[in-house]
């Protein structure tokens, strides 16, 4: 394989968060800027909107409640 077709590696490439998480991680490229990390990712931190969901069940359940009698 040639040397030349290979992208440089950077084992400590700084990747920033938009939430001010930064940390160091290997990458092809040096600096990488995400929107979210699992310090501000609702799956990760608990914080989920379940608010959506308790309205769709509740709809649900009205729709059963209203087809069985």
């Amino acid at each position: 394989m040639k040397k030349e077709g290979h992208p440089s590696y950077y084992p400590k490439a700084k990747i920033k968060c938009s939430c001010g998480n930064v940390f160091e991680l290997g990458s092809t490229r040096e600096t990488i800027d995400v929107e979210t990390c699992s310090a501000c990712h609702p799956f990760y931190t608990g914080r989920e909107r379940s608010g959506e969901r308790v309205g769709q069940i509740q709809k649900f359940k009205k729709r059963l409640a209203a087809k069985r009698s």
